[in-house]
Formats: structure tokens, sequence, C-alpha cells
């Protein structure tokens, strides 16, 4: 009988073989993960929406695999959801006031496909409202502890989906990146995260922030892990109108190569200069050079590569996203979904969705959604969004040049590890600033990951590695991921996150 702690410190592909061979049960693997939501999600708050139907789908599951059903490789296997993708019989409220209660008359096509595929959906996971943030303390319902330290962030805007990963309550989630809210939340929580090619995943169901830079994607605790979700979710879909229609390689294959390989001589590797910043937090540095010394020990060629238009990419981003934003978040109206504020003595429509909008939307989304306004205004349009929109181009071909001379782009994946709460939440021009490694790869469309390569010195918190590839090459980066990752752990002999005594929600 394998016990509730056990089960729960395996990773996604350990409990796989498991559930396969009939050793356990996915009403097991469920009822587990439950309880450790039950047990530590009062304080962790990872957590917004906990499924009622966990259970039962589980045990649909298990009389499918008794019955001699052929079911995928993550089939029984339970997973988180962030609350910004639509789920026909949970809530979605994309961290909103605005949404409270609202339940979607269909899932997005990524929680389809996690369905189709045998995953048991757990609940939806807290994020910064409309994924506006890089904290999760922009949430309507309240931010998200990171359980290495409650006194810290998350990250953000998923938050609450790397929180639940690493903290054992789920082995699998689904999030989603704008500008690195899959990747920034994992480098500050320990986890692994993906963003993959724009176009890859398809975004039917993302409530939209903004439509030319949202990607969905995966979040587990190993690189092995994000590329068997990754293999479930990715693939075209004809309600995209952004879906690419390419035939994707075995991702899972490919982490699967990158754990066997027995060197990497011949894979040039390029540091950006840009993203290699001296003001970046000194341990965060430190471990990101240490990585880079084990891949040139294995036999990769370091390149420094300069990006000169990267320095640009904060400011072209926070044009484009507000104004992108400001023009999905009009439908939230109080006329066709979501909440309706009447003012008092009554009043007309406009009246109405001003008293809505104004009780529906917190802080940040205001101030974006006024940011948005003003850029796409008459006047200013030119000046300010066509302007990023010419910046976004030169952000692309440096990455074009990048790519003709090296095989993926590093950096770290955060500047620095999770900072305290209300450090920079008074703050917004430094808490966009968190997001300034991460922000080119959503400019240009190309798939990026953060792995975990260790904790700071000064503060014993994960820092995140990032690798970044070509648009439609998201093989490369479970191949070189899968490989940075068994070096390291060959070199600490454990696992960042189920080793570590620093944990704070302990098993």
């Amino acid at each position: 009988m394998n016990s509730s702690g056990s089960l729960i410190r395996l990773s996604a592909s350990a409990l796989s073989a498991k559930l396969s061979s009939g050793d356990i049960s996915s009403v097991e693997v469920t009822q587990a993960h439950l309880d450790r939501i039950a047990a530590v999600d009062g304080d962790l708050h990872a957590f917004l929406h906990v499924s009622a139907n966990a259970l039962d789908t589980a045990a649909r599951v298990d009389a499918s695999r008794r019955a001699g059903a052929a079911l995928g490789p993550l089939a029984g296997m339970p997973i988180a959801i962030k609350d910004v993708l639509c789920t026909i019989d949970m809530p979605s409220t994309a961290g909103s006031k605005i949404l409270e209660g609202w339940i979607p008359p269909y899932d997005a096509t990524p929680v389809a496909l996690v369905r189709r595929a045998g995953l048991i959906p757990l609940g939806k996971t807290n994020m910064d409202e409309f994924a506006m943030g890089s904290s999760t303390e922009h949430s309507a319902y309240g931010p998200t502890k990171n359980p290495w330290d409650f006194s810290r962030i998350p990250g953000g805007s998923g938050g609450g989906s790397a929180a639940a990963v690493s903290s054992f309550e789920a082995p699998l989630a689904l999030g989603s990146d704008t500008g690195g809210s899959i990747r920034q939340p994992a480098a500050v929580t320990g986890s692994v995260g993906v963003k993959p090619t724009y176009g890859g995943v398809s975004r039917y169901g993302a409530i939209a922030l903004a439509s030319s830079l949202d990607q969905v994607g995966p979040v587990a605790r190993t690189v092995l892990d994000v590329a068997l979700l990754h293999d479930v979710i990715g693939g075209h879909d004809p309600r995209d109108s952004t879906s690419l229609r390419d035939e994707w390689p075995s991702f899972a294959e490919a982490a699967h190569v990158g754990a066997r390989a027995e060197s990497l001589k011949g894979l040039r590797i390029g540091v950006v200069k840009e993203l290699d910043s001296p003001g970046f937090q000194p341990g965060v540095s430190q471990r990101f050079h240490e990585a880079l010394e084990v891949l040139t020990a294995y036999g990769a060629e370091i390149v420094e590569v300069s990006a000169p238009h990267f320095e640009y990419s904060i400011a072209a981003y926070y044009v484009i996203l507000p104004a992108e934003a400001s023009s999905n978040l009009a439908k939230f109206d109080s006329v066709r979904f979501g909440l309706r504020v009447n003012p008092p003595g009554g009043g007309t429509v406009e009246d109405v969705m001003a008293a809505t909008r104004e009780a529906g939307f917190g802080p940040e989304v205001k101030r974006r959604i006024i940011l948005g306004t003003y850029a796409l205004s008459a006047g200013y349009y030119d000046a300010y969004y066509g302007s990023a929109q010419k910046v976004r181009t030169l952000i692309q071909r440096d990455f074009a040049a990048a790519f003709d001379i090296v095989d993926v782009l590093v950096s770290p994946a955060a500047p620095t590890t999770a900072f305290r709460f209300g450090e920079k939440i008074a703050d917004p021009l430094a808490m966009y600033l968190n997001d300034v490694t991460t922000i080119p790869a959503n400019l240009a469309g190309v798939p990026a990951m953060s792995l975990p390569i260790g904790l700071a010195p000064e503060d014993g918190l994960p820092v995140g590695f990032q690798i970044m590839a070509p648009a439609r090459a998201d093989a490369r980066l479970y191949t070189l991921g899968a490989t940075l990752e068994r070096l390291l752990e060959d070199a600490w002999g454990h696992t960042l996150l189920s080793q570590a005594p620093e944990l704070k929600v302990a098993i």
C-alpha cells in the first residue's frame, strides 16, 4: 500500500508507470492530492476552487483501465488548471470579481484535451486578475503564498499553478504565459514551466489578456513531466485562428533523448548579453553561471550573443499589452455575462456599465485599460501602438540573427528570487521590470522554458534557468532541459523540490 505522502512526492511519469502496472489506482492518487490540498491550501491559497467531481472522474478512468481500454500515458493523473481557462463544470473567474461564480458553457481546448486524455482536473488555481501581474498579489481573491517561504510571492500571473505543483498539491498544472506568467512563477517556486511556440497550443477558451502574446502551456516538477503534458495539449485547433497546422514531434521523446545524452558536444548555446545583467541578484547570476560551467564541461560551446533591441522589450510590451487588454476587456460590460451593478436610483446602460466595471475590476486592471485606451486613441495610435509594433519586429529580428549562429539562447528566468509581499506592489514600474528576461520570447513568439538550477546562497530560494529556441523548435527546450536537469541532480544527489528541507509546506 502506498501512503499519501509517498504518492504525492512522485513525478507524473513515475505515477504513470505505477498506474499502468496496476500498483496504484487513479482514485488513490487523486485522493492523496485532495488530502494534500485540504491539509495545506488553507495557508497556501493556491486553489480558488476544488472540483467536486475529481474522485468520480478518477473512478471512471480506473474502470476503463480494468476493462482493457487503450489509455494514454497520463490517464488517471490529477492536474490543476489555471483559472484563466474555461471549464464547463467549475467557475472560471480569471482572478476577477467581475466573473465571480461564472461557469462557462464550454471547456477551453487544452482543458478538453486533458479530459480526453484521461487526466483528472483537481480544481482551478489562483492568479493575478486577468493575468495582469508578476506576484499573484493582484488576485481579487487574495494572494497565493510561495511554498518555500510564506512571506514571499509565488510569481505571477500563474502563481497558483506553480505553487500547487511545487507544494505537491498536484503533479501537473496548466498555465498561461503572456510575458512570463508560466516561467517566472516556475523560477521562483523551483518548478518547471514552458511557454510553447505561439500557436502551438490552442488559446480557444483561454480568457484573453493580449491575444498576440498569450500562450497556454504546461507546469510540472520535471522536464519529462512537462513534456508529457505538452504532448497532450499541443496541436492544431480549427477554433483558434492563430493555431499552427504543424505536425509536432513527441516532446516526451525529446526529453528522453536529453536524459540519455552522453555529451552536448556540437551544441552552441547563446548567452544573451542584454539578459545577463550585473544588476541582477548576485545569487541568481552565480547559479546561472555555474549552470553554464556544467554545460561547458559536458561539451557545449557557450557563445555570447547580443540582442540590442531587447532593452526596449519592456517598453514595447507595456504598450502592446494594455492596448490589446483594453480591447479584450471591453466585453465585460454588465450586459452579456458576469457581474452587474445597478447604481443607486437606476440609470442608463452606460451608468450600469460604469458602475459594474468600477466594482468588478481591480486597480491594476483599471490602470492597464486606461493606458491601453490612451495608446489606441486618435492621434496617439501611431506614436505609441504603431511604434511598439515596430520595436517588436526589431526584437524578432534579433532572435532570428541570434539563431543563425546558435542553437538555443539562455538567460536567468527571473532577475531575482521571490520577493516579499508588498515589496513592489506600490511601484508598478518595479513590478514590470521583474519580467525583463521573459518578455522578449512572447514578443517574438518563440518557445521558452524555465527549470530550477539550485538555491540562491543569500536567501536559500530557488533560481530558474531560461532556455529559448527558434519558433517551432520546442523540442530543443526539452532535450537541453532534460540534460541539464540530470546533470544538476547527479551533482546534488537529489531533486530540488523533493529533498530540499527549506520547503515550508513539508510533507
